[in-house]
């Protein structure tokens, strides 16, 4: 699974997968198996039953809402 250009969003949903996830967002597996299960990250889906996904845009959009949102984020650990 390859991602492709902005161009290709007008034709339909774009998915990146796992490694292609990580390579955008750094963060841990666990971390985001734990936003996801928390409703606090974009759900991936099956693809088939060996291959999971997630939507190129709902990521985006994640990425986008955490720039603006300027909260600092607490300290590891701490609560």
């Amino acid at each position: 699974m390859k991602v492709v250009d902005t161009n290709a969003r007008a034709l339909g949903r774009v998915l990146i997968n796992r490694k292609q996830l990580l390579k955008k967002v750094p963060l841990c597996e666990r971390t985001i198996l734990n936003m996801e299960k928390r409703g606090d990250f974009p759900k991936r889906f099956s693809v088939t039953p060996r291959l999971v996904a997630w939507d190129l845009m709902e990521v985006d959009d994640w990425i986008a809402r955490h720039q603006t949102a300027g909260v600092q984020q607490p300290a590891p650990g701490t609560r």
